[in-house]
């Protein structure tokens, strides 16, 4: 609003004065004067999203690599193995799996970074006009500064929040396009002030306004700004009317000319975006914690071995001196049992996997080239595919239990089909056939010809003759009707919003006609919100208002609970609740109450949130009920709630890209939500979930051989496998046949995924992945190890080869536990193995068999003699592997770790089944005996219930949300 103009009243004048001493605190600036406005030191218009330069790469990312518990524990390993008092593994045993690691995720995250430098090169270097001495310069908009003057032409972005000075139109009006900050794709008007509109594209005008502004500091509040202009002695009050934000596009407007208040960091639309978080996913949250616990059962063991070598030396050792005598520095055997055990510690290092976390980032980037692939959810219509723009957190896909969508954009899609309507009560768009019944609408269906409207568009399909003939016949209200569509901006009934949010929710299928009820909040107070929302949940259950019950007798222990459980309703309910009553819902007395309430709902309705608004939401159930949340949205004004959940979802449609750019996955089509979350959610958490258990046990298995050698080598800290072996198990026996199971392997097909949602329900509670399974991994380890070492052990002792000689040497028995080993994992992974492709057979069995051939090569004869002291096993493999008793042993070994195993998975679907065996169980029924196709729903007669709709949207998807199995369980 324009407040003076030359000398205004004496009021107004106080309230300039008043507004004057409110800004002296805030941002200042001079129009054509960088001088006075560096000494602020406000930043430059360049955005930064990169993380790294080429100076400061290598020590930043190797310090933020350290930063994972893993690789500081092999960096101490590898410092303890430099002692050569404690040190019982080469160096090399160490380093070179350390070195793989960090390289490789030093490249990824170089690579991803280029990524980031490429977009932020490519947004700074756009050409801005910028006025400069009088004349129009071409500039970049990373140049622009505030305080200078830029002038916009036509379809081009706006580069920085600018105070509208002039623009080519009459009054100095100016269209935008706001689709990139609120996701609306109408033309919003802007008004330049009349004292500065008067200098039109005049240059030497323009170069001369020197008016000072005084306005509030930056903030994300798109639809306020408040300020002053001072210009020729006179004060202008300025709002947000008159305010062009960086983001908009200039649309039926030649030109404008504005005044830079807010650059780069500062624009409204960068405030908007919020500062970025690294989401972790549960399972790295989970396998951090199991890292721990394996840290403190390596130490416990080492414990152990050292207590039994301390014993062991003092009665047996100190007597043995003739013949094995102490070392210098192993004064007693209290010091010699200090040193052992980080010998120990150096020795069964290998419970902890250095190459899990690089695995884990493998497996991620191959499952985000699925989607990515994925033609499934490509939308040909505008070429353009889905896309994961973050590797971390596909498996977190198959997690999720509570997803929040945007309504206008992203259910509905902001495409408008003319469908049906009703005018003064007479309702068109349904066909009835020569009986007076009303028929289904198909591809058959004659459509109503057009051909007398030169003006008609071609692809417009419509159905019922009779509101054509009704046109032909000028019927008043029917020309009334189409004349209040043609020229009004925004057609709205009387009803109120609340009102208008349930035809949405059942247009899309949020509601059903099955609903128990629809509850609608509106209160306008704490203490009416209050009563509504108890009032909501007495109906739908009401002994959760008793004092008796169990959330709330934990809610009168603990005012703020760690996670509030789930509560039954006795039917399927909706809720409907407006932005203006959600200001006190969120309050702290009030969200539990909210919360409950929400969640025993089968779907929730919130009206004319703002974006914070919307981001407190999912924090808020985020907080207390610790399952994984999905946003998904189209505009800038779903940014706070896409970065605050654990998945932020973008739709790609015609409403801008800013939500595109805040997510960490995009779709082009709502719809394709329920094919990413049922397909490629199940299948990565699956997959993470399979490749966890059998890393971990195959670790397990591999290093616990050590603990049960050192009770027979007097706990010596004596490795039973070759340096060679150790080195690489992870890194190249046992990688690939892992990584063909976590990217290859799939239960059922995409179909089955998608016909079957209750497929989905254990990732919601994480059952494949988690405590409990932890232990059993661990257990089974433990098991196999006995076995790996005991049989071979037993079935070399005291035996002799063909020729008479003995074979019951160290190297010949750790050759054996070797080959057992490669053999009892191969053929676990074989048995997790549910989808078997070429890729999958050759790196399983092609992997043992390269094993083998490397373990030839390492033992060979010529390798062994020229570095003697770096291959030791000089014809070990040869020499072993063609002895019966050896092939004995692996045979006895594999047959006793692997029948438990095949046991449990035979007789644990039949005794104890879980409801994801019923449904396998049902697949495999309707693989023997297809069933027919659905048929095809019956329409319903129009009904009164619902006023009607003028236009229809296109058909929505809301279905995906209030399917209690796909997103949100039952028991949730």
């Amino acid at each position: 609003m324009e407040v003076a103009e030359g000398n205004g009243s004496a009021s107004t004048k106080r309230r300039i004065h008043r507004d004057r001493e409110q800004f002296e605190e805030d941002r200042r600036l001079q129009a054509n004067n960088r001088e006075f406005n560096a000494t602020f030191g406000y930043p430059d218009n360049t955005i930064k999203t990169s993380k790294y330069s080429v100076f400061n790469f290598l020590p930043l990312n190797l310090f933020e690599q350290f930063q994972r518990l893993a690789n500081a524990y092999f960096l101490l390993l590898l410092c303890l193995q430099l002692i050569p008092q404690i040190s019982s593994l080469a160096w090399y045993s160490t380093v070179v799996p350390l070195v793989v690691v960090l390289s490789i995720t030093a490249v990824k995250d170089a690579i991803d970074d280029l990524k980031r430098h490429e977009s932020d090169n490519q947004v700074n270097n756009r050409p801005v006009l910028l006025l400069v001495d009088g004349r129009v310069e071409e500039d970049k908009w990373m140049n622009v500064q505030v305080g200078d003057i830029i002038k916009l032409e036509n379809n081009h972005s706006v580069t920085a929040d600018v105070l509208l000075l002039s623009s080519s139109e009459p009054y100095s009006l100016t269209y935008i396009e706001t689709t990139e900050l609120d996701g609306e794709t109408n033309l919003k008007v802007k008004q330049a002030i009349s004292v500065t509109s008067k200098m039109e594209d005049n240059l030497e005008l323009l170069s001369a306004f020197d008016g000072k502004v005084s306005c509030e500091p930056p903030n994300n509040k798109l639809d306020k700004f408040t300020g002053i202009l001072m210009y020729k002695e006179d004060k202008f009050l300025l709002d947000h009317d008159k305010l062009l934000l960086r983001g908009c596009t200039i649309r039926n407007t030649d030109w404008c000319y504005g005044l830079v208040i807010y650059t780069g960091p500062d624009t409204k639309l960068m405030q908007n975006s919020g500062k970025s978080t690294f989401k972790r996913t549960h399972i790295d949250h989970l396998m951090n914690v199991f890292v721990i616990w394996i840290f403190l059962f390596l130490g416990s063991m080492c414990f152990v071995l050292a207590i039994g070598h301390g014993i062991w030396e003092r009665k047996k050792g100190y007597y043995f001196q003739t013949f094995l005598p102490w070392e210098e520095y192993a004064s007693s055997s209290l010091v010699s049992a200090i040193l052992i055990f980080w010998s120990y510690f150096i020795i069964l290092n290998t419970v902890v996997p250095i190459s899990l976390y690089v695995s884990v980032e493998i497996i991620r980037l191959g499952n985000s080239y699925y989607i990515n692939w994925d033609q499934k959810m490509f939308y040909a219509p505008r070429n353009i595919p889905a896309q994961a723009r973050t590797t971390t957190l596909n498996e977190e896909l198959g997690q999720v239990k509570y997803v929040f969508s945007d309504k206008t954009g992203t259910l509905t899609q902001n495409i408008m089909i003319f469908n049906k309507c009703s005018i003064n009560g007479k309702f068109y768009g349904a066909v009835y056939d020569k009986n007076g019944q009303r028929v289904e609408i198909s591809e058959k269906t004659e459509k109503v010809d057009f051909s007398y409207n030169k003006l008609a568009d071609p692809k417009f399909s419509f159905y019922d003759k009779t509101l054509v003939e009704a046109v032909k016949t000028s019927d008043y209200w029917v020309h009334l009707f189409f004349l209040s569509l043609s020229v009004c901006h925004t057609v709205m009934s009387e009803e109120r919003v609340e009102e208008t949010a349930v035809n949405i929710a059942y247009s899309c299928n949020i509601f059903d006609e099955e609903m128990d009820g629809v509850f609608v909040v509106e209160g306008k107070d704490a203490e009416t919100l209050l009563k509504e929302l108890r009032s909501a949940r007495n109906r739908m259950k009401p002994e959760s208002l008793l004092n008796t019950d169990p959330v709330n007798i934990s809610l009168t222990k603990t005012k703020k609970p760690f996670r509030i459980p789930e509560e039954e309703p006795n039917g399927n309910y909706g809720l409907i609740i407006n932005g203006y009553s959600m200001a006190y819902a969120l309050e702290g007395n009030l969200e539990l109450e909210l919360l409950r309430t929400a969640c025993m709902c089968k779907a929730v309705v919130w009206c004319r949130m703002t974006p914070l608004q919307k981001a407190q939401v999912v924090d808020l159930v985020k907080r207390y009920k610790k399952v994984v949340t999905l946003a998904i949205g189209d505009g800038a004004n779903d940014v706070g709630m896409i970065k605050a959940a654990h998945i932020g979802v973008g739709v790609r449609g015609r409403e801008g890209a800013q939500a595109v750019l805040s997510s960490d996955f995009t779709l082009p089509q709502f719809h394709y939500l329920q094919r990413l979350l049922l397909v490629h959610g199940r299948w990565s958490y699956n997959r993470m979930c399979k490749f966890l258990s059998y890393f971990f046990y195959k670790n397990f298995a591999f290093t616990l051989v050590h603990f049960w050698y050192a009770f027979f080598n007097g706990f010596s800290a004596q490795t039973i496998y070759d340096n060679w072996f150790i080195t690489f198990y992870n890194l190249v026996y046992t990688a690939l046949p892992v990584l063909s199971l976590s990217l290859f392997d799939q239960d059922v097909d995409d179909m089955c995924s998608l016909r079957f949602p209750e497929l989905y329900e254990p990732g919601q509670d994480n059952l494949h992945f988690n405590r409990k399974e932890f232990v059993k991994c661990l257990l089974h380890g433990v098991y196999s190890s006995l076995m790996l070492f005991l049989v071979p052990m037993k079935t070399i002792c005291n035996s002799m080869r063909s020729d008479g000689k003995d074979i019951s040497d160290y190297q010949s028995f750790s050759m054996m536990v070797q080959t057992s080993l490669l053999c009892v994992v191969t053929m676990q992974i074989a048995l997790e193995t549910t989808y078997w492709t070429v890729v999958s057979h050759l790196f399983t069995w092609g992997s043992l068999g390269f094993s083998f051939c490397t373990i030839f090569f390492l033992y060979s004869d010529g390798l062994c003699q020229m570095f003697p002291n770096v291959f030791g096993f000089l014809g070990v493999a040869r020499n072993t592997l063609n002895q019966p008793q050896a092939w004995l042993s692996v045979t006895l070994s594999v047959a006793l770790c692997m029948l438990p195993v095949i046991g449990y998975k035979f007789i644990k679907p039949l005794v104890w089944p879980v409801g994801m065996d019923k449904a396998l169980f049902r697949i495999r029924q309707c693989m023997k005996h297809p069933l027919p196709p659905p048929a095809r729903a019956k329409v319903k007669a129009m009904g009164s219930r619902r006023s009607a709709y003028a236009f229809s949207h296109k058909q929505g998807f809301g279905a995906l949300i209030t399917s209690g199995k796909t997103v949100k369980s039952k028991s949730a």
